[in-house]
C-alpha cells in the first residue's frame, strides 16, 4: 500500500446543513460532487460529506456516537493569529470550540473546535514546521 491518504468521508447528519458550514469557511466544492455527496479539494486530498445513515450502511458497521473517537483532524496555519480567526469564523456557523486557543506544550499555539456532526479539528500554528507555497506541510 502506498503511504498516501486521498479521502477523507464524514458522515454527516444534516446534509445540507453541514454542506453551509464548509461552504461558509470559504471552501469551494467541487465539480465531481454529486447530489448527496459533496467533495471539497484540500490539495492532494480531498474531503468528502455524505449522509450518516448511508455511511453506515455501505460500512456494514452501526453508528455508535462517541465523546472523542481518538482522531482528530489538523488544519495548520500560518500564525497565531489565523489559530484565532478560523476558531472565530468556525464558531459563527455554529462549531463547538472544545479548547480555545492557546500555546501548547510542544512550542506551538493551538484550539479544538467539533463540527456540526462532532468531528474534531484541531486548528495549529507549528513554528517547528514549514508550509509549502500551496499550503502543504513541507515534512
Amino acid at each position: 500500500m502506498r503511504q498516501k491518504l486521498t479521502l477523507i468521508t464524514l458522515g454527516v447528519r444534516n446534509f445540507q446543513k453541514s454542506l453551509r458550514f464548509y461552504e461558509g469557511l470559504g471552501w469551494q466544492k467541487s465539480d465531481k460532487s454529486m447530489e448527496d455527496y459533496a467533495l471539497f479539494p484540500l490539495g492532494g486530498i480531498a474531503l468528502g460529506l455524505y449522509p450518516l445513515e448511508e455511511l453506515s450502511a455501505d460500512s456494514t458497521l452501526p453508528y455508535e456516537p462517541s465523546t472523542f473517537a481518538g482522531i482528530t483532524i489538523s488544519y495548520n496555519t500560518t500564525s497565531e493569529g489565523e489559530v484565532d480567526a478560523v476558531l472565530a469564523k468556525v464558531q459563527e456557523l455554529g462549531a463547538t470550540i472544545v479548547k480555545p486557543a492557546q500555546k501548547v506544550f510542544w512550542g506551538g499555539y493551538s484550539g479544538y473546535f467539533k463540527d456540526l456532526d462532532g468531528y474534531v479539528f484541531e486548528v495549529a500554528y507549528n513554528p517547528f514546521l514549514e508550509l509549502e507555497e500551496n499550503g502543504n506541510l513541507k515534512i
